[in-house]
């Protein structure tokens, strides 16, 4: 099942970047930790966080199927799953928050544009003579 949140935050990170994904993956392994890397941790977090509420989601799932029958060993597990499930969920809301800030917090740079020619400079006008003192009389 797609994880809405993981998918939106990978997309965002990718236009962001003007790239998918395991490029910008491999070239952070490759450069020192920067923003790039910091939103790919978020990003693996986030989506590390969907699997875990996946897991937990389906062993509640299980443990509540309508033929099984739920004693007091049952109840422990559910509570822990429940825990569990919740600790996921809490996660996940975090890691989103934190990644969706950043991301509108950044914006792609346009590529620069080349600069005009530079014009030479004008040449400057020759030097006027002062006029020169009339004789007086």
């Amino acid at each position: 099942m797609p994880h809405p949140m993981s998918t939106d935050i990978a997309g965002r990170i990718e236009d962001l970047y003007g790239a998918p994904l395991a490029d910008l993956e491999a070239h952070a392994q490759d450069q020192p930790p920067g923003m790039l890397s910091a939103l790919l941790g978020m990003h693996e977090g986030l989506a590390l966080a969907e699997r875990s509420i996946d897991v937990h989601r389906d062993r509640l799932a299980r443990l509540l199927h309508a033929e099984r029958q739920i004693g007091p060993h049952e109840v422990s597990h559910l509570l822990d799953g429940a825990r569990r499930l919740a600790e996921a969920v809490a996660v996940r809301d975090v890691q989103a928050k934190s990644a969706a800030a950043v991301l509108q917090s950044l914006a792609r740079v346009p590529a620069p544009t080349p600069a005009p020619p530079a014009c030479s400079p004008p040449v400057p006008a020759s030097p006027v003579a002062a006029p020169s003192p009339a004789p007086s009389r």
